[in-house]
């Protein structure tokens, strides 16, 4: 492994840098630029040292480690590539038709998102298999080939096959893809029977296409960041908390829609460990940055689905469990048209940003709340260092015109109006991982991190009764942290749909398909330097006539049928044990039916270990370097010392109010909390009495 780590994160207002480097850490954050993330890439790690002032020109041995966004944005904003799709004859609309599922069930004018491949883009193939994946209709090559002149005149910049059964028999979809290539050979094509070989037509459909839609946008951004750096290996992180190279990354985009986002659960349940939480620790991450909020709740593991949707469209393919609303720092607050105040999903982005950064924003945010209200201070923005000025009177300007439009609130109402409304907006994104699904809040621990996370930690806290927070000691970049130890990840899985008695009896299919993930997972792997994976297996189970299925441990690989029989027994024990505790009963005399397995292989990320240091005298007074007047509430301002965060040595103590500065972000401790650093330097936060 080299010497060197950097793991780089990019969200919609900055991107940030960890430097990994002789077992010390060093931060960076650079403005983020939209029409090209790899620009804002190159200048950090110039910034760094990395590279020269000479585009490419390594000067460490170093890796690097990326999250990034651009997968989820070209979903969010309908920027992807021109698809078109090809489908079974007679199944062409399945994309469209979909689920009869209603996100809001009472809304009698619900509008679906559109497919991404129009009706003038689906094609169909004369063929057939049947449900075993026998062919019923052979795939008719003469008219394949007429239909690829037909597919040409359409000029797609990418193609999603999508055959019926396919994930039985693939062959179809190959031979397909070979006759198409001749007519097309400069067409990306993906194929079901790669990306996702299940059932469940419309899922595999519109995840196929969600694949080929990226595909080109994702590719290229590989290509020009590989093409800037060629001396320096690179790994971008997955939406299932694995980091993987750039071709297969490039192969399989759909796997990075939620990239940034899984470096930060990954990096918090880490750090959570470290600091004596837990080896199983029970934390809520809470990852607030500048145009959105995810959440993710812990119960003593990284959780994750096979099911999520990604902009209103199913993706079936491994993440982990996080749930996201449009609320961060560049949220934008304006009055709607029955006279309310609203707060996002609208943002202002990096470009032009928040009033307060003076590049032509116009429009209030919640940065500009918090500056207004003195939680934030233009004089420590990015650690007092100067590389961005804040602007209080514009700021105070934007918020004197929301008040105008309120009804005449003063320039602090609104502020604290547009806090109130974005905290709502995340507390319900809080309940929704938690109360809504059955956990109570009050037993985990609140990890916050992001640029803004920080700053609205307590108050979240106490809405939702959480007696403690951890604060890791650079918040705003633990995302960056997470994926330098991030493990090298890929994931497989097939569908079997057969009777689990039946397979326990003769398992002689789940050993032959087994052995065939081993291989697909164990290839991948190895192109990465990952010779010996640990591989973990579970298998998707159901009750006969249920609908969908809980996903429980399968103990594989097993050299024997006689183990592999027992894997199988204790499979369907874990199943109606899960079954009771997620729905409350078990049907131990059902006939329970395995629908696919799925192998997960892994290869060790960087090791992080953090210093420990002695407890000291708790009076932080040597940390302070300001007292100033703070809102917390209607009543007027508090007068709030002010303490740099570096300075902040173990054993100190400090008592709300209190604001703790630092290059990465701002930490608020309201009246009624106090704050301990542990031995890590973590912050640890408790409400006053507990």
């Amino acid at each position: 492994m080299p010497t060197t780590l950097v793991g780089i994160d990019v969200g919609g207002t900055f991107t940030d840098f960890v430097l990994l480097q002789d077992g010390r850490l060093q931060v960076h954050k650079e403005a983020t630029t939209p029409e090209d993330q790899s620009r804002a890439i190159l200048a950090g790690l110039t910034h760094l040292g990395i590279v020269s002032s000479s585009p490419g020109d390594a000067t460490a041995d170093a890796e690097l480690v990326h999250g990034t966004t651009i997968a989820t944005n070209a979903l969010l904003e309908r920027r992807g590539a021109r698809t078109a799709l090809l489908t079974t004859a007679g199944f062409v609309d399945v994309i469209e038709i979909g689920r009869q599922n209603r996100p809001h069930l009472y809304d009698l004018h619900q509008v679906r998102p559109d497919p991404l491949t129009p009706p003038n883009l689906r094609f169909e193939a004369a063929e057939r298999l049947d449900k075993d994946g026998n062919v019923l209709i052979a795939l008719d090559e003469s008219a394949l080939a007429c239909t690829a002149e037909r597919l040409a005149a359409t000029a797609p910049e990418s193609l999603a096959i999508c055959l019926l059964y396919s994930f039985r028999n693939p062959r179809h979809e190959q031979l397909a893809a070979n006759i198409l290539r001749r007519s097309l050979p400069h067409l990306p094509i993906s194929l079901s029977s790669d990306i996702l070989p299940e059932y469940r037509e419309y899922e595999r459909t519109a995840t196929t296409v969600i694949n080929a839609y990226l595909l080109p946008l994702v590719g290229r951004y590989l290509q020009r960041l590989t093409g800037k750096l060629p001396d320096l290996p690179i790994r971008v992180m997955q939406s299932n908390g694995g980091a993987i190279g750039t071709s297969q990354a490039a192969r399989e985009p759909a796997r990075l829609v939620l990239s940034g986002p899984a470096g930060g659960v990954v990096g918090a349940f880490r750090l959570a460990q470290l600091a004596g939480e837990d080896d199983n620790p029970r934390i809520i991450t809470f990852d607030m940055g500048g145009t959105s909020t995810d959440v993710a709740l812990c119960p003593g593991i990284v959780p994750r689905t096979a099911e999520s949707e990604v902009a209103g469209l199913p993706l079936r393919l491994p993440v982990i469990d996080i749930h996201t609303v449009g609320a961060g720092g560049g949220s934008i607050a304006r009055v709607d048209a029955g006279g309310g105040l609203r707060v996002g999903p609208e943002s202002a982005g990096a470009e032009p940003g928040p009033v307060c950064y003076a590049r032509g924003g116009d429009q209030p945010t919640v940065t500009d709340a918090k500056l207004v209200l003195g939680r934030l201070d233009a004089g420590q923005f990015l650690g007092g260092s100067g590389a961005m000025q804040l602007d209080v009177s514009a700021a105070q300007s934007a918020l004197a015109a929301l008040g105008a439009g309120l009804g005449g609130l003063s320039v602090h109402e609104a502020a604290l109006g547009v806090i109130r409304v974005a905290n709502a907006r995340m507390e319900r994104a809080l309940r929704r991982v938690s109360v809504e699904r059955g956990y109570d809040p009050r037993t985990f621990t609140l990890v916050p991190f992001g640029g803004a996370g920080p700053l609205h930690a307590c108050d979240l806290a106490d809405a939702l009764g959480i007696p403690r927070i951890l604060l890791p000691p650079s918040p705003g970049v633990l995302s960056a942290l997470g994926l330098l130890i991030a493990d090298v990840v890929h994931e497989s899985s097939q569908a079997l749909l057969i009777e689990a008695d039946s397979l326990a009896r003769d398992p002689a299919p789940l050993q032959e398909l087994s052995a065939a993930l081993e291989e697909r997972v164990k290839s991948v792997l190895a192109a990465e330097g990952v010779d010996v994976p640990v591989l973990e297996a579970s298998m998707d189970l159901r009750y006969r006539g249920q609908s969908y299925e809980l996903s429980v441990p399968l103990d594989l690989p097993a050299p024997t049928a006689a183990q592999a029989s027992q894997a199988v027994q204790r499979s369907i024990e874990a199943f109606h044990a899960a079954h009771d505790a997620r729905y409350g009963y078990a049907m131990s005399t059902e006939t329970v039916e395995s629908v696919a397995v799925r192998l997960r292989g892994t290869g060790s990320g960087a090791e992080l270990n953090l210093p420990q240091e002695p407890l000291g005298p708790p009076d932080p007074e040597s940390a302070q370097v300001a007292s100033k007047p703070v809102w917390f509430g209607p009543n007027g301002a508090a007068e709030t010392p002010c303490y740099d965060r570096l300075r902040l040595r173990p054993g100190h103590r400090l008592h709300g109010p209190a604001i703790a500065f630092q290059f990465d972000t701002t930490t608020v401790v309201p009246p009624g909390w106090s704050a301990s650093v542990d031995e890590s330097r973590n912050l640890l936060l408790a409400r006053a009495g507990t």
